[in-house]
């Protein structure tokens, strides 16, 4: 059990020791988003930037300008909603090679309540133009992604989380940028999940199993662009749908899902997600609960669908 935010702090060492060309920045979060590590290795490549996420960004975009890689970190409402017009103007605009890669999204930040809970952040970076989305689904995928964003041109977005995750992936799995990945084949419905949500689609398509319902469970690693091929594919065959992500289902994963099948193959969508609201104070197992995050509320979906 490791969270993925620790992901991105060991493969930033390891990116240290490859390329010199890597910066980091942080906003007075270091250890939180374990980038510390990194600036332990490598000091004079580390630039705390304060409580200043508009800064950070148009700092880490100056560095990219002159040829740096330069990788972000702070909490994931601060890095998209406080510091979004440098993101989007700065950042975006001009294609720079930043990697934002907050930490803290979605609800399991648990007890730090609704100010600390980003819950639209994969909304308002799918927003905008040039920006690429990837949401790790453990620990390994996040050190892979992490590491494979520096080889990617342009601003990528990673969404990383605070609580510790079961593994899923294998010790030697290779991260592809815009591929999913099929975790379960079946015939009478996909499931699409990202992050966290991951391993609650696995846990609903074994609960199902069991009942006689067979289901596809794709976790599409990267939001933007999503691979299109995959997805309708695997739609064309089981003709059901059901998304699972631990965000706002208004213009999250859900909404990108739609947004392609309403262009293709028209068809119910059922999505697990938040409903249009705050999140709250309370620890990640009792907000996963109450705001309909778990294996049996995607079983449910499923079943509707049935």
């Amino acid at each position: 059990m490791k969270a993925t935010r620790q992901g991105y702090g060991d493969a930033l060492v390891e990116l240290g020791q490859e390329n010199p060309n890597v910066v980091v920045l942080d906003a007075d979060l270091a250890k939180s988003t374990t980038s510390y590590t990194f600036a332990e290795k490598f000091p004079k490549r580390f630039i705390d930037c304060g409580v200043a996420e508009q800064l950070m960004m148009g700092v880490a975009a100056g560095l990219a300008a002159s040829g740096k890689i330069a990788y972000t970190g702070s909490f994931a409402i601060f890095a998209t909603g406080r510091a979004f017009e440098q993101v989007r103007n700065i950042i975006a605009y001009s294609n720079l090679n930043v990697k934002l890669c907050p930490s803290h999204a979605g609800v399991t930040v648990g007890a730090d309540g609704s100010s600390h809970q980003a819950i639209e952040d994969i909304s308002l970076m799918r927003a905008i133009p040039n920006m690429k989305i990837i949401v790790p689904s453990d620990y390994i995928e996040a050190k892979t992604a992490v590491k494979a964003a520096a080889y990617i041109e342009g601003p990528i977005y990673i969404r990383l989380g605070r609580a510790a995750l079961p593994q899923i992936n294998a010790d030697d799995y290779k991260f592809e940028f815009g591929k999913a990945l099929m975790l379960r084949q079946g015939k009478d419905a996909t499931i699409f999940a990202v992050g966290i949500m991951v391993a609650a689609a696995l846990e609903a398509a074994d609960n199902l199993a069991k009942e006689g319902i067979d289901c596809e469970v794709i976790n599409l690693r990267t939001v933007k662009p999503l691979d299109k091929a995959a997805i309708l594919d695997s739609v064309a065959k089981t003709k059901r749908v059901v998304t699972a992500e631990c965000h706002t289902v208004v213009g999250g994963v859900g909404s990108a899902i739609c947004e392609l099948l309403a262009e293709n193959i028209p068809l119910p969508v059922a999505m697990v997600g938040i409903r249009d609201r705050f999140g709250q104070s309370g620890s990640p197992d009792e907000l996963l609960e109450h705001y309909g995050l778990t294996a049996k509320d995607i079983e449910a979906k499923v079943k509707q669908l049935l």
